[in-house]
């Protein structure tokens, strides 16, 4: 598979999510072409803010593989992690981080700060941008409308 092949599985994560009234973030693991681990967002089913679909998606990851380690992965993820999501990624050794949408309010792997490339930690995460972004920020788009006109009602 190719990296918008990998992304377009992200998405359909993410859509489960709007279709639960959760922000639209789906994330997946990626490790020797194999899918090992899908998440999205459940802060608001499951009443918890560390409920970011990367944070899940590591949680699965590392249950699947029985490490925390999980130097040979990629995560392919809709937007772009915030600060508590990108020191995940750096925790858990991820190899490289695809990026679809840019959070110009939390975005914490280039838009208001880089964890990931910044900073001296003993670990550093690749990042590739904007892969169906497009398609990324529509979804995001989209949700928040369709929120603001249930909100007026």
């Amino acid at each position: 598979m190719n990296n918008e092949e990998y992304m377009k599985i992200a998405i359909k994560q993410a859509q489960k999510a709007y279709n639960e009234l959760e922000v639209p973030v789906g994330a997946i693991i990626v490790k020797n072409g194999e899918i090992i681990a899908k998440a999205y967002n459940e802060k608001e089913k499951r009443h918890d803010t560390t409920k970011h679909a990367e944070l899940l998606a590591i949680q699965r990851a590392s249950r699947k593989l029985k490490t925390w380690r999980l130097c040979d992965c990629d995560m392919y993820v809709t937007l772009e992690p915030c600060s508590m999501c990108a020191g995940a990624l750096i925790q858990s050794r991820i190899r490289k981080v695809y990026i679809g949408a840019m959070d110009e309010k939390t975005g914490s792997c280039g838009s208001v700060l880089n964890l990931l490339e910044d900073y001296k930690f003993n670990h550093k995460v690749e990042i590739e941008y904007n892969i169906c972004k497009e398609e990324c920020e529509l979804l995001l788009k989209n949700f928040f409308k369709d929120l603001r006109k249930q909100k007026k009602k």
